[in-house]
């Protein structure tokens, strides 16, 4: 009697999100010399009309105040306000993204950064040259080509922007860091497993964040680990975290023992100046 083998369908050499369409990504992504990897999320055409228009107000508003203020020096006035409306379109965002970590004051509004393709901080020549090319932008009238350029291209880059070898990036947020629970820091039981480490620790890290009804739900799903209910399992919680996160005394001991630090120290400076006196 033979065995029924069932065929098996033929293999393919495309993964399942290779099959998917190809979405529209926003993630700009290198590697350094030193094998690190970097990301930004670049941005795209809309931010980009917004943070200009927004520069473009300040602008109007700067010229308007310099033509009230030379509007009784005559043709001497009329010279100095060219002057300093041809330096304003031109030099004004070279000026910020330089000085200002790549942001013009329309480009902090919406948290836009001018950075170079390798995510270097963008210098002189790299922003003269993007903004001296606004004029092959603006062609044949209203930013056309700049637009149409953004929208074809990949990393969304006007032809300023491919000259100069730039791009327009979101600048990362920096968030501050959250105060831990301030308990007596305690180690973990013995077979404790990397996943309730891990646990424990984004516990403990996130307590400021969380609710504190949310807090105890996760706690009493770590019950087996601490053995004990309510507030106490979260504060048990909190001390391993604590001793996982590096720390093997509480917030109030560190203190103290600055304190005795730096009382001892005060004290080992009085009498050296006492015996140098004395001698």
């Amino acid at each position: 009697m033979k065995n029924a083998s069932t065929a098996q369908p033929p293999s393919s050499h495309h993964s399942p999100a290779d099959l998917e369409p190809a979405g529209l990504d926003t993630l700009y992504a290198i590697e350094t010399p030193e094998g690190i990897d970097l990301t930004a999320q670049v941005a795209g055409p809309v931010p980009r009309i917004l943070a200009y228009s927004v520069d473009l107000f300040y602008r109007t508003l700067i010229l308007i105040a310099l033509g009230i203020a030379l509007a009784f020096a005559g043709n001497t006035g009329i010279g100095i306000w060219l002057l300093g409306s041809f330096l304003l379109e031109w030099f004004y965002p070279v000026i910020f993204e330089v000085f200002r970590g790549g942001q013009t004051p329309g480009k902090r509004a919406f948290g836009l950064t001018v950075v170079n393709d390798n995510l270097t901080p963008v210098g002189w020549g790299a922003s003269i040259m993007r903004n001296l090319l606004r004029f092959a932008d603006f062609l044949p009238f209203g930013y056309c080509a700049g637009i149409l350029s953004m929208t074809l291209s990949r990393h969304f880059q006007r032809l300023g922007d491919y000259a100069a070898g730039t791009i327009v990036i979101y600048r990362a947020q920096t968030t501050k860091a959250t105060a831990l629970p301030d308990v007596t820091p305690a180690p973990p039981p013995r077979g404790l497993t990397l996943e309730d480490q891990q646990a424990i620790v984004s516990l403990t890290e996130r307590a400021g964040v969380l609710s504190k009804a949310r807090q105890q739900e996760l706690a009493d799903l770590l019950q087996p680990v601490t053995g004990k209910n309510g507030e106490a399992g979260l504060r048990q919680l909190y001390a391993i975290g604590h001793w996982l996160l590096g720390a093997r005394q509480s917030r109030d001991n560190r203190d103290a023992d600055r304190q005795v630090d730096s009382g001892q120290t005060g004290q080992a400076r009085t009498k050296a100046r006492t015996e140098a006196r004395a001698e």
